[in-house]
């Protein structure tokens, strides 16, 4: 019964992100769900072309999950945490709109968007 099996190299992947998180300071666990919010849509985007249905379904489901990580992460109420926050919920409804009607152009302008506050956030 092969149905119920995880892929190899999900299997391995999922290691991986374990193995990086257990051992990552808060910094690096920003960086990690950037990352992995970055990757998720970039393989959402590529599986749709290819005709892959539930890789791109679980891509996007981590790339929300990436967001709700990044949200539940915030504290206060200065006025760049709220910017954060409606960032954040705003790219989250917008992945799972796509999930219903996909829309390749609108992820890929939220994984440049994120990679580029990534960037300007780890001063690279």
């Amino acid at each position: 019964m092969l149905s119920g099996r995880v892929h190899p190299a999900e299997a391995y992947r999922q290691v991986e992100f374990d193995a990086r998180v257990h051992g990552a300071s808060q910094q690096e666990l920003v960086w990690i769900c950037f990352e992995q919010l970055t990757g998720a849509l970039g393989t959402a985007i590529h599986v749709h072309e290819i005709g892959d249905p539930q890789l791109r379904s679980r891509s996007l489901s981590r790339a929300v999950s990436s967001l709700l990580a990044l949200e539940m992460g915030l504290s206060g109420d200065d006025p760049v945490v709220l910017a954060m926050r409606d960032l954040y919920s705003r790219a989250r409804s917008s992945i799972l709109s796509c999930a219903v009607d996909f829309d390749a152009e609108r992820l890929d302008h939220i994984r440049r968007d994120f990679i580029d506050i990534h960037a300007a956030l780890s001063g690279g």
